[in-house]
């Protein structure tokens, strides 16, 4: 992250002079200093991030603990004060972020202040033969000594295995009440409550779809903590009678299958959101999570004083969760009624937004686009710091394909939810494919497995795990994507993208096209409808130069891409044109040159050069397509199958013999290589260890 202190940035220089004007106030965070500042919080976060490379409430905080730095060296001032200067209403969440910064406690920071100032007094020329440099050089030792043996023996929350620390999963509620009609009351009473924990970023919550298919599965606490790797778990029962709930609540940590804290319930139905809040709050101070004021903030929010209002809601959540799409519709029913009690309820316009997403999954051409902008646009308009309307903002940019706005929400949905494998797994996807860069898709990527580690979906972890394989392929790290995607067959074996990009995988480890060839064949035999396998075999046949064995998977591509109406795969036009060319279909391969060109034109990605040369490649138009190619080489966080198989590419080979062809070949594979260097020191900070690229 950029250094506030030696930036020359004016833009971060006035944030930074407004955070400090409102360094005491512990409620001053993004919306304030977005307010201040006349920006959205949109274009606020954003600029922020291009600045530091972090989130603003990030700045916030490291400016406030750099102040609490200087203050700590005068011996005036208790930690309590300080982190109350500073304004931090908790003297625990200080200590914990000041030694996260720092490396260490703000008890120390004192001491430090000190031998640091004796060092530099013993500096100056001594008349005693260097006593005086040699004593502070033995004080020295001695404090590192006793850090050694002070810090060799953990706190009492790190005697577990580190991967579990505070992790945690509510485990489905049981209805108590005979009528079976209430089940979706305390469905929606757990989801809340773990909506709640999710908010806090110091607890690892595992998902509901993974605990809920536990409901019916007769499983010990310790089997379920080795299976979820969790180190806490919560169980629930309760009912609603008329206008009060009953609700037990019970810890247990699951090495020793120990109940640590339990608590029975009787409240009024007007008491749910304050239950709601209390269980979460009772339970991170129990396990010794902190909470920060903004996240205390969210989890005390009220999303509706109408009860009745809240019902439909809870009933429509209960539907939304099949997403199968059988109860969608019904779900989308159930919203729409808890908005007509409420009119002013954000969250029900979100997740009528959010269903609408999901019903158009399902269909072969959006159908509710108008419906999902309305939705979304109406929860923002009554609460855009809700979490729940940052999300249904999100989706509505996925499905009219605005991208570049749809990372900028998908990270204003991270500060509010900074624990959810699901929106790095977005982000991945974009940052793979559709806006390429080959960094930002390994950082989500391993975000991506950091919050997903307690979530044992086999679907959801398969995908993630796949992410994480491809970035690292993308960069250049074979041999750990290999061990990744193996993980991702692993979870879900019938994963038919982690079985292709196996096959690439070995094909940068060993370079046998054929080898490829037959084993994308074999996975095509397991779903012959897979279109995106079928373009994979076209694509290795085109590059080994059996041309008429490429037409017949590109020909099995175009009729089930005119079958299905999809506008896919518009960037193998110039492969397909050099096939029809090379089989004599002259002019069918003109129209498919133009086509590319078209898509060339309108494509913005890094690639847009790449693009242009290729077409003027095989139009014959080799100066300008070598013009194209240098172009090209001034990029940079392309991905690796770009180098993998560019000297391979009939098409791109027809510049050969040009005198500026080779260099600019090795241009681009040297810039590959420089940049997948400066990515292994990043995953070795991320305790990836990857070996040294050698021979390559």
């Amino acid at each position: 992250m950029s250094d506030f202190q030696t930036s020359k940035s004016v833009f971060l220089q006035k944030i930074v002079a407004v955070i400090e004007e409102n360094l005491a106030n512990e409620h001053f965070g993004v919306t304030e200093l977005a307010e201040i500042t006349n920006m959205s919080r949109s274009n606020l976060l954003r600029k922020v991030k291009q600045e530091t490379g972090g989130s603003v409430s990030v700045l916030i905080r490291n400016v406030r603990l750099h102040h609490a730095k200087l203050l700590l060296a005068d011996d005036s001032l208790t930690v309590s004060e300080i982190s109350y200067k500073v304004g931090f209403s908790s003297t625990s969440y200080f200590t914990k972020c000041f030694r996260e910064l720092y490396g260490y406690t703000p008890g120390e920071a004192g001491s430090r202040a000190r031998l640091a100032s004796e060092e530099v007094a013993a500096d100056a020329p001594d008349t005693g033969g260097g006593r005086g440099r040699v004593l502070v050089l033995v004080v020295l030792a001695l404090v590192v000594v006793l850090s050694i043996v002070l810090f060799s023996f953990p706190e009492e929350e790190e005697v577990t295995p580190k991967s579990q620390g505070k992790s945690l999963a509510v485990l489905p509620f049981k209805n108590d009440s005979a009528d079976s009609t209430n089940i979706y009351f305390m469905n929606g009473l757990m989801e809340a409550i773990l909506d709640n924990f999710q908010k806090i970023e110091d607890i690892r919550v595992t998902s509901r779809t993974t605990v809920e298919k536990y409901r019916t599965l007769n499983k010990t606490i310790p089997e379920l903590s080795k299976e979820l790797n969790v180190r806490y778990f919560i169980e629930g029962s309760g009912q609603k009678i008329g206008n009060e709930i009953l609700l037990t609540i019970q810890l247990i940590e699951a090495p020793g299958d120990k109940h640590l804290w339990s608590r029975r319930y009787k409240r009024e139905l007007k008491d749910v959101f304050e239950l709601q809040s209390d269980v979460a709050k009772s339970i991170a101070k129990e396990i010794n999570a902190i909470i920060t004021p903004e996240e205390q903030e969210r989890i005390e929010k009220i999303p509706t004083q109408n009860l009745v209002a809240y019902d439909h809601y809870l009933k429509g959540l209960a539907l939304l969760n099949d997403r199968s799409g059988a109860g969608l519709a019904e779900g989308v029913e159930e919203f729409k009624k808890a908005i007509q009690e409420d009119g002013q309820f954000s969250n029900a316009y979100a997740y009528i937004a959010i269903s609408y997403y999901y019903l158009d999954i399902f269909l072969a051409e959006p159908k509710y686009t108008q419906e999902l902008k309305e939705y979304a646009d109406k929860a923002m308009l009554l609460d855009g710091e809700s979490g729940e309307s940052l999300i249904a903002r999100s989706l509505y940019y996925m499905q009219i394909r605005d991208f570049k706005k749809a990372v900028e929400s998908f990270e204003e949905v991270l500060e509010y939810y900074p624990n959810t494998a699901w929106v790095h797994n977005f982000l991945s996807n974009i940052y793979g494919v559709i806006l390429p860069d080959t960094e930002k898709y390994l950082t989500h990527a391993l975000q991506g497995i950091q919050a997903a580690v307690a979530d044992a979906d086999s679907v959801t972890t398969s995908f993630t795990y796949l992410h994480l394989s491809n970035a690292l392929a993308q960069t250049g790290f074979f041999n750990e994507a290999e061990t990744y995607v193996q993980k991702s067959l692993a979870f879900n074996p019938d994963n038919l993208y982690s079985q292709y990009l196996y096959v690439y995988i070995r094909q940068a480890q060993h370079l046998d096209l054929n080898r490829a060839k037959q084993s994308l064949m074999t996975i095509l035999q397991k779903d012959t409808t897979r279109i995106d396998v079928i373009q994979e075999i076209a694509k290795v046949c085109y590059t080994m130069e059996d041309y008429e064995q490429a037409w017949v998977y590109y020909e099995k591509m175009l009729h089930m891409k005119a079958a299905l109406k999809l506008d896919i795969y518009q960037n193998e036009g110039s492969r397909i044109g050099f096939v029809l060319e090379q089989l004599g279909r002259k002019e069918e391969a003109k129209q498919y040159y133009e086509s590319f060109l078209a898509y060339a034109e309108k494509d913005q990605s890094l690639y847009k050069d790449l693009l242009y040369s290729s077409y003027y490649a095989v139009t014959g138009q080799r100066d300008k397509a070598v013009k194209y190619l240098k172009a090209f080489s001034e990029k940079d966080n392309y991905q690796y199958w770009i180098v993998l198989f560019l000297d391979k590419d009939p098409v791109i080979r027809k510049m050969a013999g040009h005198p500026d062809y080779e260099r600019t070949l090795k241009k681009i594979n040297d810039k590959f290589w420089a940049k997948h260097k400066q990515i292994r020191k990043m995953l070795e900070a991320e305790g990836i260890t990857v070996p040294v690229r050698s021979n390559l």
